[in-house]
């Protein structure tokens, strides 16, 4: 059987055993070892198990991940999140579906501390949703905003996508971070603009909120400022080269564990449920990163990347033209995978290609997290929807997905944006590593 045969068996493997509802960790684990025994013998696989399994863990660029994720963590249990929320709320609340941009900003400011979008779409989620509820806002805009603003936690450095896709190219986590910054804005702004378009047809669905004074707005900064100053600091650290971005993951877990312990805002109980719930989630993401690990040299085995390289390439499409075929393909397996999942199983083929075709592999890893975040809120899996629905508790599925579809198109034309003018992507980080 040639080897390139058994690779594509290979990945119907790897998608019957998540259809079984296995971890796709231990899915890509199980393919990748059986299938370079096959290919290569036991001894072989088993090296590669043990190898790979250790390279992983020892990695010290992955420190981010359990870093970044204990920071958010703490803060959404010492609810620096509300602060957040409350100071958006009062510098654009009395804007027409001003509660719905408030919670986008939200989303977007505690994204830059927690690098997930679900844990985005949670924590801003429980504070925002009772109150547009309040207010009378539509359901399908209060869901959607916090479904769409949720998925900003995988663009907004410091993002976990980022931080696999760097792990699986051995491009620069710095590096990706700066180019995380600006399409996220961009992005931002978007769903702003969906928001005022959505509230422009329909009135009702986002009635304006009561006008807050000056002096009040700029006291309620003071409640986001410890969020604010993490950062500042830590961002802004890699911004302009005091820290690494493993170094600045430490200093921001630990300002937001001070503040957090100083302001009284959380007490041993508290911090020890984050760090329970950090543990969980990091071990899941470790786990990830060693199934990609083994499943990967089970792929360079097989031919599979060059094997796709040539094929694109006998089309004849060009570069664009590839480039909408690897982006169809994301969005079709969007549709039923999680982004992770998508990340670890696609970018060790896909990359080679971007290489060869002369794409900046920085640019289309911003292009690439942007689609894998389109596949959050479109059905059937849509986890960032699932996330708020159970949020939202008494709310029917089918209005969440309509309520994101003013989002999925802004998400559409901040793609091709990106794609059209790749330098807002790049200006940052060929600022500051060129």
């Amino acid at each position: 059987m040639p080897d390139i045969v058994l690779g594509i068996l290979g990945f119907v493997a790897l998608f019957g055993f998540m259809v079984l509802r296995t971890p796709v960790a231990f899915a890509m684990l199980i393919t990748g070892f059986l299938g370079t025994w096959i290919l290569d013998g036991m001894n072989r696989a088993t090296a590669v198990l043990v190898t790979e399994t250790y390279s992983a863990v020892a990695n010290y660029s992955l420190i981010v991940v359990p870093m970044f994720i204990l920071l958010g963590n703490v803060a959404s249990e010492a609810g620096f999140s509300r602060g957040l929320y409350d100071a958006a709320y009062a510098w654009v609340g009395r804007l027409r579906g001003g509660l719905a941009s408030a919670s986008v900003i939200g989303c977007a400011a505690f994204s830059a501390v927690s690098g997930s979008s679900v844990a985005t779409a949670v924590t801003i989620g429980k504070v925002a949703l009772p109150e547009m509820k309040r207010l009378g806002y539509g359901t399908g805009l209060s869901t959607g905003s916090i479904a769409a603003g949720g998925t900003l936690g995988f663009l907004i450095p410091p993002s976990t996508g980022f931080v696999m896709y760097a792990i699986l190219t051995e491009e620069s986590i710095g590096r990706l971070f700066m180019a995380g910054i600006l399409p996220g804005i961009l992005m931002m702004s978007l769903f702003m603009f969906a928001i005022w378009i959505t509230t422009l047809r329909d009135p009702a669905a986002g009635p304006r909120g009561e006008k807050v004074a000056l002096s009040r707005r700029f006291s309620t900064l003071l409640s986001a400022l410890p969020l604010i100053a993490v950062i500042v600091v830590s961002i802004g650290g890699i911004y302009i080269g005091a820290f690494t971005p493993v170094e600045a993951s430490g200093v921001g877990a630990a300002l937001t564990v001070l503040f957090a312990f100083a302001l009284r805002k959380i007490d041993l109980k508290g911090f020890g449920r984050a760090v329970i719930e950090t543990v969980t989630t990091s071990t899941m993401l470790y786990m990830i990163v060693i199934g990609a690990n083994v499943l990967n040299p089970f792929l360079s085995l097989t031919g599979v990347p060059s094997g796709l390289e040539n094929g694109l390439a006998a089309l004849g499409l060009g570069p664009y033209g590839t480039l909408v075929i690897i982006l169809l393909t994301y969005v079709v397996l969007g549709m039923f995978l999680d982004g992770l999942a998508m990340l670890v199983i696609t970018v060790p083929i896909y990359y080679p290609v971007i290489v060869a075709l002369g794409f900046d592999p920085i640019w289309f890893g911003v292009i690439a997290v942007i689609v894998i975040e389109m596949g959050m809120i479109t059905p059937p899996v849509g986890l960032n929807v699932f996330v708020v629905r159970n949020v939202a508790g008494d709310v029917a599925l089918s209005t969440v997905f309509r309520g994101v579809l003013p989002f999925l198109l802004a998400m559409i034309a901040c793609l091709l944006l990106i794609i059209a003018f790749p330098q807002i992507a790049l200006t940052i980080p060929n600022s500051m590593f060129n």
